[in-house]
């Protein structure tokens, strides 16, 4: 198949080309890398440096391409950013998001997959583990505009004929993963690397869902041949395990075998304080059973910080 990624330099989405070129399909990435990185282009891909804000550039490549998939993964991905900054998330999350969903209908583009997120869009809780009709209550920027383009999907597939797949993604860690993105793995590794101490916002009891970057990549791409024969279209994509901050301190002190200072500073706000997602749909419906533990993740990506570095 031919498949267009947005966002494909990226951190997630770059190993979503990669496990696609894998099973030999044809591949065009549209990312402006202002996140993403050229060293993360698989070289079979092509690639368009470009920007989903751009209405007319993305419509160009849609025609030129004429892809059978698009995964539109391209996003500000970054909640503390969104507080700062929520016009530009909403532009990007939002506004992007319609341009693509333009394009594919301008072109009769008919499958789409849309990658969201699955803490953020919920807000704190009201129950553990979080399931898909779980109230929508978000406490940041990045929640709303998330979950926002999520109604853009729905809407144009039901106007214009699309299917679709909403994938809601637990707390992704892997390699190609930056400190920059203030995600707290990577977070953690960069300042370990570099022997300074690291804050924990809160006191470390806060939990999180984690799920290593190569399982949710294999999966997308083994689900893409089930997009429109589902019941369903959202799905929770994490481990579904509650994993507290303090835990990964612990781990990755035994991993790293150093002695790691963590400073405690206060909470941010906007972030929920627990989250676990309930993944029995994507179980029952796609088949969705990820495999790397927490410990041989971390292990993973702190093998692969410490090349780069």
């Amino acid at each position: 198949m031919k498949i267009l990624v947005t966002g494909g330099a990226g951190f997630i989405a770059s190993h979503i080309v990669d496990k696609c070129i894998e099973k030999n399909h044809e591949v065009i990435i549209i990312d402006n890398l202002s996140t993403g990185k050229k060293e993360n282009i698989n070289a079979q891909a092509i690639f368009y440096h470009a920007d989903i804000t751009n209405q007319e550039q993305l419509n160009n490549i849609f025609q030129k391409e004429n892809p059978q998939i698009v995964i539109h993964a391209a996003a500000n991905a970054l909640l503390r950013e969104s507080i700062e900054n929520p016009l530009k998330d909403a532009t990007i999350n939002i506004l992007g998001t319609i341009n693509v969903l333009e394009a594919c209908k301008n072109n009769n583009i008919k499958k789409i997959i849309y990658t969201s997120t699955g803490g953020a869009r919920v807000g704190e809780p009201k129950y553990l583990p979080v399931d898909e009709n779980h109230p929508i209550e978000p406490l940041s920027p990045y929640g709303i505009s998330k979950h926002t383009a999520e109604h853009y999907v729905k809407l144009y597939a039901n106007l214009y004929d699309m299917d679709y797949f909403i994938f809601c993604f637990g707390n992704v860690y892997g390699p190609r993963d930056l400190p920059d993105s203030k995600r707290l793995i990577p977070f953690f590794i960069d300042a370990i690397l570099k022997k300074l101490p690291s804050k924990i916002f809160g006191d470390g009891e806060q939990t999180r869902d984690f799920i290593y970057v190569d399982d949710l990549a294999q999966f997308m791409v083994h689900s893409m041949d089930k997009i429109g024969k589902t019941p369903h279209q959202l799905f929770h994509l994490a481990n579904g395990t509650q994993i507290s901050v303090n835990t990964i301190c612990a781990l990755l002190k035994k991993i790293t075998n150093k002695n790691i200072q963590f400073e405690k500073s206060p909470p941010i706000k906007g972030e929920v304080r627990d989250i676990v997602l309930d993944i029995t749909l994507a179980q029952k419906e796609l088949g969705w059973k990820p495999t790397t533990l927490i410990e041989a993740g971390l292990q993973k990506t702190y093998d692969w910080f410490k090349e780069i570095k």
